[in-house]
């Protein structure tokens, strides 16, 4: 888990898997690949393996022992609806979720038929939960837009779309029913452009339909030269349903215990 994460539309990450493999455009250039492969074969390290996919049961708990509140990002080193991730392990990680509710969760898949199908079934019990939030990636119209409609078909509470890295106009979106749009461009050695023009639409159809709108970056090799400053201001729109219980520290303390049982059953794997 890490603390202060330099994503701007968050607080943390939390990784109980690693790794992941290519999909779709979006997935080209990742940043995620690129920083697990500088460490492969370093003995010990984390991402030893690289970008192979491997679990991390060892970091299931972590959310459950912070006390701070915080929004944290779900496998931002992978991608929890990988197909060779076991139903068992996925429904392991929302039951932290549901017990830790102080926090809010932001999940994030390129896998929207999976994600559909386990929030339909083995994931029900954590869908309409108000911390978690349930997202997709939208890079292009072809690969993008259809996870757009595959999400608005879940039985979420809150949905949202990270439109990032945004490779060419989307045209129209269908928003009804989505919580939060985040919109940036690709940021690193063989960054994409990303087009004004592009950013501009999305923001007018977040206006139109209510839809709360994050402008990350422009991107780019140099990212920050750039900035994230759209029409001379920043965006930094939320969902609503922001607000989270507050727990003391028994209270924390006493789900931490309850939870231990299926924790440990977890780290079987």
């Amino acid at each position: 888990m890490s603390d202060n994460s330099k994503i701007e539309w968050t607080d943390a990450t939390w990784n109980p898997v690693r790794g992941c493999t290519k999909i779709s455009p979006g997935c080209l250039n990742r940043y995620a690949e690129r920083l697990a492969e500088r460490f492969r074969g370093v003995p010990g390290h984390p991402f030893e393996h690289g970008f192979d996919l491997r679990l991390a049961p060892e970091k299931l708990g972590d959310p459950l022992r912070w006390n701070r509140p915080r929004r944290i990002v779900v496998n931002s080193m992978s991608d929890l609806f990988h197909k060779d991730i076991p139903v068992e392990y996925v429904v392991a990680v929302a039951r932290v979720m549901c017990a830790a509710n102080w926090h809010v969760y932001q999940v994030l898949t390129k896998r929207a038929e999976r994600m559909l199908s386990l929030l339909r079934a083995e994931l029900r019990f954590a869908s309409q939960q108000p911390n978690i939030w349930w997202g997709v990636s939208v890079e292009n119209r072809r690969h993008g837009l259809p996870r757009v409609d595959l999400l608005r078909l879940a039985p979420a509470r809150t949905k949202f779309l990270s439109v990032e890295p945004l490779l060419e106009d989307l045209g129209p979106i269908a928003l009804e029913g989505i919580s939060w749009v985040i919109v940036g461009g690709e940021s690193g050695p063989g960054a994409r452009s990303m087009e004004t023009a592009w950013v501009k639409s999305i923001r007018t159809q977040c206006r139109r339909a209510g839809v709360p709108f994050f402008f990350k970056q422009w991107g780019g090799v140099r990212k920050k030269a750039k900035g994230r400053l759209l029409d001379g201001r920043t965006y930094d729109e939320l969902p609503a349903e922001l607000l989270v219980p507050a727990y003391g520290a028994e209270q924390r303390q006493l789900k931490l215990t309850r939870a231990q049982p299926e924790l440990a059953s977890a780290c079987s794997f």
